[in-house]
């Protein structure tokens, strides 16, 4: 019986990542506990590809690529969710400070 090559735990270990992330995403109500699955299944996502990208002798460059890109995407758009969450978080706090003044400005 021959042992996982290292490309194919990779490859598993991401699916499972995937799996856990969607779950989260599905399950999860608040807004920032979603980002962060999110960013698991993103996590797997680029574990599937540098585990695929894995031959033999050699790796492939191009799934490499493909997944420095994504992190440098991925951390972007984190970094831009946690900024709208914030400020929808400030806006509903202002909105319910508001709400027990009466409504008067």
């Amino acid at each position: 019986m021959e042992a996982l090559a290292t490309g194919h735990l990779f490859a598993l270990t991401g699916a499972v990542l995937v799996g856990l992330g969607l779950f989260g995403f599905i399950t999860l109500r608040h807004a920032l506990r979603q980002l962060l699955a999110v960013n698991v299944s993103g996590a797997g996502v680029f574990l599937m590809l540098g585990g695929l990208g894995r031959g033999a002798a050699t790796t492939d460059p191009f799934p490499q690529a493909l997944v420095i890109t994504g992190i440098v995407v991925a951390v972007a758009l984190t970094a831009f969710g946690a900024a709208l969450i914030l400020r929808q978080a400030e806006e509903d706090h202002a909105a319910k400070e508001d709400d027990e003044r009466g409504g008067k400005t």
